[in-house]
């Protein structure tokens, strides 16, 4: 695991892209449930809303705390009782970063609120079971 990292961006569709290659150290799991924080802010705070994504390595076997603040202390992000169509361009960021943590939440404070999750990195996680095995046929 890398050490802690802690970023601000502006919150736009061109940022998310971006944060991803800012943390191309880290596991797949962690820049995806990163990116999905960050396109939440997007569609429902606002885009240019400016943004702290942190990264916190909690010990252990590799777990780490990826928090997403914004401005507006209103909203609670919810996982989404019905599913999004087959089509839809939106609606299951939630439903990744659920899939993808041990736990999430959100925090509330005087300068807004923090949406977070902690992952557990490894081998077993990330792309391996959607693109195949890494060992090959």
């Amino acid at each position: 695991m890398r050490a802690a990292v802690e970023l601000r961006v502006t919150a736009t569709p061109k940022a998310v892209p971006e944060l991803r290659h800012q943390l191309r150290g880290y596991d797949y799991d962690i820049r995806l449930c990163a990116t999905e924080l960050l396109t939440n802010v997007i569609e429902h705070v606002g885009d240019e809303t400016p943004v702290r994504v942190a990264i916190v390595d909690l010990g252990g076997p590799g777990r780490a705390r990826i928090e997403v603040t914004d401005p507006d202390p209103r909203g609670t992000p919810a996982v989404a009782v019905l599913s999004a169509a087959e089509t839809a361009e939106c609606g299951r960021g939630l439903v990744l970063v659920s899939a993808l943590a041990q736990r999430w939440g959100v925090e509330r404070g005087p300068e807004g609120k923090t949406v977070w999750c902690e992952v557990v990195p490894g081998p077993e996680s990330g792309l391996g079971e959607v693109c195949g095995d890494p060992q090959g046929p």
